[in-house]
């Protein structure tokens, strides 16, 4: 074995450490924190230039929807 083989196992070990539902925690945090940070972006950020399209063109409205739809999927499932 190699000096990369034995790093890669204590890597894998380490990591085989941490309990899944800490996992599970931390990714949905991460969601949400990108759900707050997408929420809070400038107007003009997020619709276009010669503001034409209404509220469908606000992608603020989409990204926080699909945001949404994934943080329930992770936290249900």
């Amino acid at each position: 074995m190699t000096p990369l083989h034995h790093i890669g196992d204590f890597f894998r070990d380490a990591l085989l450490q941490i309990p899944l539902p800490a996992v599970r925690v931390l990714f949905v945090a991460l969601q949400v924190a990108l759900l707050i940070w997408v929420l809070t972006l400038p107007r003009e950020a997020t619709r276009p230039p010669d503001g034409s399209g209404g509220w469908a063109a606000n992608l603020k409205i989409w990204a926080a929807l699909a945001i949404s739809v994934q943080v329930l999927v992770y936290s249900v499932l």
